[in-house]
């Protein structure tokens, strides 16, 4: 039987088309440039529904509101099709991927984001074997959870950082294998897939929530840092060297002392993209675990950041929350670390 795969746009590089004002997402035209790649027309390539988002967007634009409506799409044809493939500007793709590895809960089939460098509409754009690919994946029944496929790189969603604004292999995963060897044929690493779930699917949608990331840098002011936790913040993601060492530690350590009275949840990441954050393995992040600053272990810094929105809107307690910050609930902290 032939497989059914629902396309789901958003906006982005791919689909866009040449105006006054340069290149832009068009709706209507879309259809059009699908229509003009060769693989799609073949017998044995499964068939397609695109579903355009209310708002095409550069992703540099996508918030929680579109994260919720790509997953409102997934829930209302979720029985429907045998896989998605999201198709999305690159410069947030690696957070909205993130976003929807928690936010898709019992899921059991693939949801693979994908995008081009080149539009589709120009030559050599990279669009073409991103979107082919990205289709059988979805296809397959191999898959049952969200990845990124780019650039002949098959990676799971929430362990992707973008890497490159020119080159046309723009992602990395940096602390977890690729999914799969895609070469002349697509061998996927079945050790390194999620087994799926047995749950019941469901989306749990994502509410506002005031986070702020911050990275560390030589001559850091403490008071930077004080004045975006005055601000509200309500989660706070700190971008520390290595394996989670920050300056100035007797001038931060009332500030975070602070943070953690007011309920603030501080999670600690590495500006490395390859690690594990391991606060108290050197004096310089030794007090960070007297403040109640969790690890973020060897999360990206957008699963990070995906995750607390994830928590803060599922969980009001703050101990809650922080434990479940360094426990791994869609494969995005390697077990390893734990």
């Amino acid at each position: 039987m032939k497989k059914h795969v629902c396309i789901i746009y958003t906006g982005g590089t791919i689909g866009m088309m040449p105006t006054d004002d340069g290149y832009a997402p068009n709706p209507s035209a879309f259809p059009e440039l699908l229509d003009k790649i060769h693989d799609i027309s073949l017998p044995d390539f499964p068939s397609y529904e695109v579903i355009c988002l209310s708002r095409l967007l550069d992703s540099s634009d996508i918030t929680f509101r579109e994260w919720n409506e790509i997953g409102r799409v997934i829930r209302d044809r979720y029985e429907d099709f045998d896989g998605f493939v999201v198709l999305h500007g690159t410069d947030t793709m690696a957070y909205s991927a993130s976003a929807m590895s928690f936010m898709l809960e019992g899921l059991d089939k693939a949801v693979v984001f994908t995008g081009s460098q080149i539009p589709l509409c120009r030559m050599r754009s990279d669009g073409t074997d991103n979107l082919v690919t990205s289709m059988l994946v979805a296809a397959s029944g191999e898959v049952r959870e969200v990845c990124l496929y780019f650039g002949g790189q098959l990676m799971r969603g929430n362990r992707v950082t973008k890497i490159s604004a020119d080159d046309l292999e723009a992602f990395s995963s940096p602390n977890y294998p690729r999914l799969a060897e895609i070469g002349t044929a697509i061998v996927y690493r079945k050790k390194f897939l999620s087994q799926g779930s047995s749950d019941k699917f469901r989306l749990f949608e994502l509410n506002e929530a005031p986070i702020a990331v911050i990275k560390m840098f030589p001559g850091f002011q403490p008071r930077l840092l004080e004045s975006v936790l005055a601000g509200g913040a309500r989660g706070v993601v700190l971008e520390a060297f290595g394996a989670g060492n920050i300056p100035n530690g007797k001038e931060l350590e009332p500030v975070l002392l602070a943070a953690r009275e007011r309920g603030t949840v501080i999670v600690v990441t590495s500006q490395c993209g390859k690690g594990n954050v391991s606060l108290g393995a050197y004096a310089a992040s030794s007090y960070l675990t007297r403040t109640g600053a969790v690890s973020g272990h060897d999360m990206t810094t957008e699963a990070a950041v995906t995750k607390l929105y994830y928590l803060f809107t599922k969980y009001s307690d703050t101990e809650t929350i922080k434990a479940l910050m360094e426990s791994d609930l869609a494969g995005e902290i390697s077990l390893d670390y734990k």
